[in-house]
């Protein structure tokens, strides 16, 4: 495990390793998770699960900051398939997706190589690798998902569950807009430049933020610069789409929470609808839902604060149960 002080920050990182069974093709590789432990080891932990295809620092350092200010202990780290985890090299589901993409927006399971059910069991060794009986958890997106099968399979290890831009996955779902859809079919020119790949990026993180709250060009840029030197892994993000899809619905998972829980929901998601959001603090019992006026598919600074206060309102919620 390493150890620095970023800013007024300590920060511990290390490898998080879960043994995995043997698979019908022969044994499966060891899943390793690269963590970030930050603040206070004695504080009240809170675990962030990060969305498709997204590393860590996908949680702002600032937005991190600030819960660590709040009294907690952040733990983020990267989701197998992305970052500085462990690749699942060479697998691959079988027939095309455009099934699995028919079977999911019904509310039914494919056969894939991982599903969130597994990234969910990474999280339980995540917490047991740390020595953190139960702790706050926090998904955006995708993570999201995955937080509601922890928080369903897992009650004793989940203090509160915070879910951001997520859905359930169930059957019907509110679709993303157009131009969100028409990305899918869009990449750029196999000979374009490093120059017009980072264009693409750039173009794409802004569609996902919306025009509300847009960071700059230059900062985007740099982002997207950043995030890509530290790792450039596009067959991990199509796993871990394969993963959601081969997972189908969550309900039976998101109807027996017990957790404390508060959904949250940028009003101008073109990704996630807001509907889906609803939809999720409908399916938990007893679940508060708060829409973030303005947001889109991402945590720009200016929708920190408001996330935070309500995230640390819902984690003292479970001092009094």
């Amino acid at each position: 495990m390493g150890e620095t002080v970023d800013n007024t920050v300590l920060t511990r990182s290390g490898i998080a390793r879960r043994e995995t069974p043997v698979g019908p093709d022969g044994p499966d590789v060891p899943v390793e998770l690269y963590y970030e432990d930050l603040g206070d080891p004695a504080a009240p932990p809170a675990l962030l699960i990060m969305g498709l295809g997204a590393q860590l620092p996908m949680w702002p350092d600032g937005f991190c900051e600030q819960l660590v200010d709040a009294g907690y202990r952040v733990i983020r780290f990267d989701n197998r398939d992305a970052g500085l985890s462990a690749k699942m090299h060479g697998r691959r589901a079988r027939g095309t997706v455009y099934r699995r993409v028919g079977r999911y927006l019904l509310g039914r399971p494919s056969a894939v190589p991982y599903t969130l059910i597994d990234m969910a069991k990474d999280a339980v060794a995540l917490l047991d690798h740390l020595g953190i009986g139960r702790t706050h958890v926090v998904g955006a997106s995708l993570g999201g998902m995955i937080a509601q099968i922890l928080a369903g399979t897992e009650p004793d290890r989940v203090a509160s569950l915070g879910i951001i831009m997520s859905t359930t996955g169930k059957p019907f779902p509110a679709l993303p807009t157009w131009r969100v859809i028409k990305l899918a079919f869009e990449a750029p020119a196999k000979d374009a430049s490093a120059e017009e790949k980072l264009d693409f990026e750039v173009r794409n993180i802004a569609l996902f933020n919306g025009p509300n709250f847009l960071p700059s060009q230059t900062e985007l840029r740099r982002r997207v610069q950043q995030l890509a030197d530290r790792c450039n892994y596009p067959q991990g993000m199509l796993r871990q789409f394969d993963a959601m899809l081969g997972t189908g619905s969550l309900l039976g998972y998101s109807k027996v929470i017990t957790a404390p829980t508060v959904v949250l929901h940028g009003s101008a998601d073109p990704m996630v609808r807001p509907r889906n959001g609803r939809a999720v603090a409908a399916a938990i019992p007893g679940a508060r839902f708060v829409v973030i006026d303005g947001m889109g598919h991402d945590l720009p600074k200016p929708v920190w604060r408001p996330i935070i206060e309500t995230l640390t309102e819902n984690f003292a919620l479970s001092a009094s149960r």
